[in-house]
């Protein structure tokens, strides 16, 4: 491996970083304008909610499709034909005057926009990293804390200067600045890479589908985003529920983002050496009780200290799935099989939020809610244990270090 190509994968994995988290954090910013929106249209928390439901459903299967068009053309296209669209459907979310148009806008338009980078990005940094491949996917998924981290207060920011709809015209127009530029960084090194991997021996998108450890790696992804999205969701309202301040409880939502970066590339290291199904179970577990406690606690400084430890347990989960997907199944239909994983952990996601807000709204509060979350959490713990070894699935053939 040559210094320039060396350069290269860190570029490219950097550039995806970026694309990842101004996307998800353009996404996941909907629980700071949850508030607002509400306060400024007759819509309810469950209108919204549903919304976002529709957002993760088309993300979902956005992820699939473009993971798929990207094994045969390449990311570059699909990332820029994401931007491009994401950007739109913002600003168009933004001048919609009925829960109608911003249900098209926000949850067809921007949820399949997003779908188009996570999965295509995922899969051509795993050819690209054999070496530290577990510390190359911890990254790019932490690019989604970090997107959260910086985008949730300055969308905060925005909305208390301008209004919520000023805000979200200008976050499209951030995405567009920062992801059609970036997609023509993803050239010639994202084309070596996939042309590097050798595919001999691994598996087909049918043959892959057709396995056990498919369903079951999609199951336990699944139940662990139905679990946590409804915490993450409704974080913001839940904070300013007990008292909180609204920049503060932006503020609490960007610390959990910034954990989750941390507890990302953790497991990613930790992945590396003790793999990835181990890393795992024991992030699962943690995930767990950490959402429970949301159910007692109250005062700004407690919402702080639970986002650090919810953070890392949410993040640390997210790029083994991923991770796993590769170990099991190779490379050569990582694109199909990782976007379909990834199109039920989205509807998962989509569930989760929108169940949130329905238990806030017929009972009032959100302790329903954190509660049959930990509960779900608990279960796709459990449900991981069942996985067994990727040798025992599929034999893979290895790409040379790189």
């Amino acid at each position: 491996m040559t210094d320039s190509d060396s350069q290269g994968r860190w570029g490219l994995l950097a550039a995806a970083m970026v694309i990842v988290g101004v996307a998800m954090g353009s996404l996941f910013s909907i629980g700071v304008f949850l508030a607002p929106i509400q306060a400024s249209t007759s819509w309810s928390r469950t209108d919204i909610s549903a919304v976002v439901l529709l957002a993760w459903v088309t993300l979902g299967i956005g992820s699939f499709l473009w993971g798929a068009l990207s094994d045969r053309t390449g990311p570059r296209v699909v990332v820029g034909v994401g931007g491009l669209l994401l950007g739109l459907g913002l600003v168009l979310s933004s001048r919609t005057a009925t829960v109608g148009q911003f249900t098209l806008a926000y949850g067809g338009l921007v949820g399949l926009a997003v779908g188009a980078f996570y999965t295509p990005l995922t899969t051509v940094i795993s050819a690209a990293f054999a070496r530290n491949r577990g510390l190359a996917l911890g990254l790019i998924s932490a690019g989604s804390g970090l997107g959260n981290f910086a985008i949730a207060p300055l969308v905060r920011w925005l909305i208390t200067a301008y209004d919520w709809r000023t805000a979200m015209l200008l976050l499209g127009d951030l995405t567009w600045l920062v992801t059609i530029p970036l997609a023509l960084v993803i050239r010639g090194t994202a084309a070596r890479a996939a042309r590097a991997t050798a595919v001999t021996g691994e598996p087909g998108l049918a043959t892959v589908v057709r396995s056990p450890q498919f369903w079951l790696i999609a199951l336990v992804h699944f139940a662990c985003c139905v679990a946590h999205s409804g915490p993450i969701f409704h974080m913001v309202a839940n904070a300013t529920d007990h008292g909180v301040g609204m920049m503060s409880a932006a503020v609490v939502f960007g610390t959990a983002g910034l954990a989750s970066i941390m507890g990302r590339i953790a497991t990613g290291l930790i992945a590396d050496r003790v793999g990835a199904k181990r890393t795992l179970v024991a992030a699962l577990a943690l995930q767990a009780p950490a959402i429970l406690v949301y159910v007692g606690i109250g005062g700004t400084q407690s919402f702080y200290l639970l986002a650090i430890v919810f953070g890392l347990a949410y993040g640390g989960v997210m790029p083994l799935y991923a991770l796993i997907t590769r170990e099991y199944f190779g490379q050569r239909a990582m694109g199909g099989a990782y976007g379909a994983i990834y199109m039920l952990q989205a509807i998962g996601m989509g569930l989760g939020t929108f169940g949130g807000g329905y238990l806030y709204d017929r009972l009032g509060d959100y302790a329903a809610m954190f509660t049959g979350a930990s509960a779900i959490a608990a279960a796709a713990t459990l449900l991981s244990l069942a996985l067994r070894s990727p040798r025992a699935t599929f034999q893979t053939s290895s790409p040379a270090p790189a």
